[in-house]
């Protein structure tokens, strides 16, 4: 199977939850234009496997959607990568990303302040723009070789 982006979202400031849009542009070694997370750091997109969302949802009676973990992309198929810290993929025909680390130290987010649930702290996986560009949902995810 091969991996998707099945979401993009952003949120112009930090500590909220993101919204869904159909596109975005990622900018090179500063994140995806429009995000509060833009900067010269190793954590300027968050990507989340989109499985992790549909088991959390059933697991907890739960109806999270995209932008409810606070992530930017959520990938179909992510888990298939398995994306480990240095890895090296590509977002469509463009977008380099590599993985800063897995996870973070977990705090009561908005997150888990409001659905008492949180994936990113366990699952996240933390990225800088290597090559910017432009993606959509749809676009291919795969690993850079």
């Amino acid at each position: 199977m091969a991996a998707t982006i099945y979401s993009i979202c952003i949120n112009e400031e930090r500590g909220k939850l993101k919204k869904e849009i159909a596109s975005a542009e990622f900018i090179e070694n500063k994140g995806i234009a429009g995000d509060g997370h833009q900067g010269d750091w190793g954590r300027q997109v968050t990507c989340l496997n989109y499985g992790s969302l549909v088991k959390s949802n059933s697991e907890n009676n739960l109806n999270m959607g995209p932008g409810d973990f606070a992530e930017n992309v959520l990938i179909d198929g992510m888990d298939e990568l398995n994306l480990q810290p240095g890895d090296r993929f590509c977002l469509g025909n463009d977008v380099i990303l590599e993985v800063t680390q897995i996870g973070k130290p977990d705090h009561p987010s908005v997150v888990t302040r409001t659905f008492g649930i949180s994936l990113l702290p366990y699952e996240g996986r933390f990225c800088r723009v290597i090559r910017g560009g432009i993606v959509k949902k749809g676009d291919p995810v795969c690993i850079k070789r």
